[in-house]
């Protein structure tokens, strides 16, 4: 596509040679000789990508002219043009958010380098609209959902913190929302309107993670062909999530560590300090406790991270939120599909007599599932899995932690035929964390 652009000047000759100059360099000319003119083709035709400006016009100046610019189109960006070289009307020019100046008589290469430079910077701010947009996060907290005493106390939790940049570190078992959380402090902190960054640690090689966490030089390993911004970067004014941060290398706790104390780092290989301003909400299923005292996390990170710390309790010490949960996930997948079921008195009591050691996430699998078998009006507890039909809420010695995963794992394992990646993804953890459970509880999968 061709570049639009607005060539406003009241010398005939000058504007005539400008803009048959610009039309041969490939642009798309549009032009004007006075305020009136200009401020009609800015008003009657689509955005410009760039506009040339006279300072001085005929029926007034262009800083009208730029003005109006930045009213109707702000992403237009301008080159003011001055016969007068006037410096106090160029910082004006600049102050009202001109992008560069030129003296007149400027040949027609300066002029093509000042648009050219012009652009580029027009498509900069786009990407990193862009990219903003895409790290956007909406407020979960119409979703996060309970009645439960230990729900309401995360939540007026969630609530306080989030006024606050403390750094935050949020606990809990796989499943149970950590990232919900992270995402409710977020959105009702005063860097809701920046980026919400998301990192899961566990996903990732070191080497590759260390890019992606503090961005590298051209030429700084085999294959960086180009400079690569960080995600610390780009959450830059916002919020960096890092999910799973227990399973950092002690380098990148190091790294870590520097830049909570002191909003610094490099580029890898690199050698410019580069300075931000993130809050980081950390989260983890392990025992970082146990971890720093087995030498595996540094006490120093531990105690940064550890300003304030959210526990997010397990779906089965809150059964009395079940009810509303699952309703809320059946709404949702029903609204998707212009339906509505409810589920039984029978079929709610039989979800809460279940024992969820995959917590919320395999709690709306359950209702994704019995959604699509149930063939009624209503979901009752013939449509549920049969681990969950069959639970019952009370006798019998009740499992440990580990013997519930262990057994949930092998379900889906069985489910799936032993694919790995389809488990992986039904379960809600990362193919790395699945491998290490597999191996821990010696658990047959396939390729």
């Amino acid at each position: 596509m061709k570049h639009r652009l607005l060539l406003v000047d009241d010398d005939d000759t000058y504007r005539g040679l400008l803009g048959m100059e610009m039309a041969r360099l490939g642009f798309k000319v549009t032009t004007g000789d006075s305020v009136a003119q200009a401020k009609l083709c800015i008003r009657g035709e689509e955005p410009f990508d760039v506009a040339v400006l006279d300072l001085h016009l005929g029926d007034g100046d262009g800083l009208e002219v730029l003005r109006e610019l930045r009213a109707q189109s702000p992403q237009t960006e301008v080159v003011m043009l001055t016969g007068h070289g006037s410096i106090d009307s160029a910082i004006e020019a600049m102050k009202q958010g001109a992008f560069d100046y030129l003296s007149k008589p400027c040949s027609i290469n300066q002029l093509q380098v000042a648009i050219n430079k012009a652009l580029e910077r027009r498509a900069l701010v786009e990407r990193n609209a862009i990219l903003r947009d895409g790290f956007q996060a909406p407020d979960v907290g119409p979703s996060f959902i309970g009645c439960s005493p230990a729900f309401q106390q995360v939540r007026a939790l969630i609530e306080r913190v989030a006024a606050s940049h403390a750094t935050v570190t949020v606990l809990g078992e796989t499943g149970v929302g950590k990232e919900v959380v992270a995402r409710m402090i977020h959105a009702r902190s005063d860097r809701s309107r920046q980026a919400l960054v998301v990192v899961d640690c566990t996903t990732l090689h070191d080497d590759l993670l260390h890019s992606e966490l503090f961005g590298h030089e051209k030429g700084a390993y085999t294959g960086a062909t180009d400079r690569k911004h960080g995600l610390f970067e780009v959450a830059d004014g916002g919020t960096i999530f890092l999910d799973e941060v227990g399973d950092l290398s002690p380098a990148l706790q190091q790294k870590l560590l520097r830049v909570i104390e002191t909003g610094c780092f490099r580029h890898v290989g690199g050698t410019r300090e580069i300075h931000v301003d993130v809050r980081i909400v950390a989260a983890t299923n392990r025992d970082l406790a146990d971890m720093m005292r087995r030498g595996f996390f540094r006490s120093d990170l531990f105690y940064r991270l550890g300003t304030i710390r959210i526990d997010v309790p397990p779906l089965r010490d809150r059964v009395e939120d079940i009810p509303a949960l699952a309703e809320h996930f059946l709404a949702r997948i029903e609204a998707r599909f212009g339906q509505s079921r409810r589920f039984t008195p029978a079929a709610l009591r039989q979800l809460q007599a279940w024992r969820w050691p995959g917590n919320v996430r395999e709690l709306l699998h359950t209702v994704e599932a019995a959604a699509v078998l149930a063939g009624g009006t209503t979901i009752d507890t013939c449509d549920l899995p049969p681990e969950v039909r069959d639970a019952t809420a009370t006798g019998g010695r009740l499992c440990t932690l580990e013997e519930l995963e262990r057994d949930h794992m092998t379900a889906v394992l069985r489910a799936v035929a032993g694919n790995r990646s389809q488990a992986a993804q039904i379960l809600g953890i990362s193919e790395r964390t699945l491998y290490r459970k597999v191996s821990e509880y010696g658990l047959e999968t396939s390729d």
